[in-house]
This record gives C-alpha cells, structure tokens and sequence, in this order.
C-alpha cells in the first residue's frame, strides 16, 4: 500500500534546523529508501507560490496564494509500506528526531493512504 505523508510546522523555533537533524533526517531517508519504504520526498514552496483550484455551485474558480492558513505544509514523503502502521512508524522516527535535534520545534505529519489501480478494479 502507498502512503502520502505530508509535514506542518506548528511553531519553528528562530534558529535554524540544526546540521545533527538534517544528517540525522538524510540517514532515516536511506535507510528507508533501502527498505523499500521511501519511493519519494521532498519540501514544498510557501502557499504564497501556490494557487486553489475551487469547484462549487458548477462555478471554477482559481485564486492564487498566499491563502489564510497559519499553518504552512512544507514537506512530504510518499512510502510504499505493507500497512498503515509501518508508514506510522517511520513518520515517528521522522518526529523523534525533530524533538530529539531541535527544542521547541513543533508540527505534525498526516498520514493518508493513495490508492492504487487495485481499488478501482471493482468499478470497471
């Protein structure tokens, strides 16, 4: 099953990331990667680049970024895993390391399944 798991940042402290995270992020993204878990990741522009694509009342609209959220997504991980409970796994070791390389560091990762061709092989 694939799994897309994308990161906010609740509240980042002023100093920047730490060089022992991001050696520590690189090592758990090899050793996923060699598991086979880790297909692909990476960081994501500001909303403030981005734009909402909107369908109601049969009307399309399009408006461009920034939008309100406080909260910004800035990365994701798309893992191929044999259950919800091992993407949760390694999207806990991810966190661990935040808390563990970064005080007072904040955020949070959702887990969300993608399906695949094998889920829509009832509808045709």
């Amino acid at each position: 099953m694939r799994y897309l798991v994308t990161l906010k940042v609740l509240n980042q402290p002023t100093t920047p990331a730490p060089a022992e995270l991001m050696e520590a992020i690189n090592e758990l993204g090899e050793e996923a990667t060699r598991a086979g878990a880790l297909l692909d990741n990476g960081g994501l522009a500001p909303r403030a680049e981005g734009a909402r694509v909107e369908l109601t009342g049969g009307k399309l609209t399009v408006t461009d970024g920034p939008f309100a959220e406080a909260k910004e997504m800035i990365s994701y991980a798309l893992y191929q895993t044999r259950s919800k409970e091992e993407t949760i796994e390694w999207t806990s070791r991810f966190m661990r390391l935040h808390r563990d390389h970064w005080e007072g560091w904040e955020g949070e990762a959702e887990v969300l399944r993608v399906f695949g061709p094998e889920d829509f092989a009832a509808f045709s």
